[in-house]
């Protein structure tokens, strides 16, 4: 799966710096020199990280193969990937990356289904999107009070619902 860490904006100066809108929680590790990234659309890349700044609240980023303002502007819109698979999970048991939990299937306590993790939303609060395996979806607040147990190695995770909240689906 592709992650979208950036977005290029416009160029910045004549050696080739462009503006990134950052996407990511970790640009440090995602902007750092000698990362390649992938890009959107695939014939834009991919592109190594030369040397990354901040400026003026924005991240600059020069890549190697982008030596002046003209190339630059090329590049302008452009999205800035990396392949899930390249990125380690992190060292608190109970942190989990999006794409880890996209795709585990959703049992309640007792075994029964519910569905798939579809989307994970971050408003306030974090809101698992269960596709309901009967139709329409659900969300969950993802606190461990109501989701008490993620196993992403068996590739599911334990919903446990007050009664009502997964009575509360939209077919969409």
């Amino acid at each position: 799966m592709r992650l979208v860490v950036g977005r290029i904006g416009r160029a910045h100066g004549i050696r080739g710096d462009v503006a990134v809108d950052v996407r990511t929680d970790d640009p440090e590790e995602r902007f750092a020199p000698g990362i390649q990234l992938l890009t959107d659309p695939a014939e834009s890349g991919p592109l190594t990280v030369r040397s990354v700044r901040a400026h003026s609240g924005r991240l600059l980023v020069r890549f190697e193969s982008v030596s002046d303002r003209t190339a630059a502007e090329e590049l302008r819109g452009v999205t800035l990937m990396v392949d899930s698979a390249d990125i380690a999970p992190t060292e608190d048991p109970d942190d989990f990356h999006d794409h880890e939990l996209i795709g585990l299937r959703a049992d309640t306590a007792d075994g029964t289904q519910v569905g798939v993790v579809d989307n994970v939303l971050h408003h306030g609060q974090d809101l698992l999107v269960i596709r309901r395996t009967g139709g329409g979806e659900v969300l969950v607040p993802f606190v461990r009070e109501l989701v008490p147990e993620v196993d992403t190695a068996a590739g599911r995770l334990v919903v446990d619902a007050p009664p009502g909240l997964l009575d509360l689906s939209s077919t969409s």
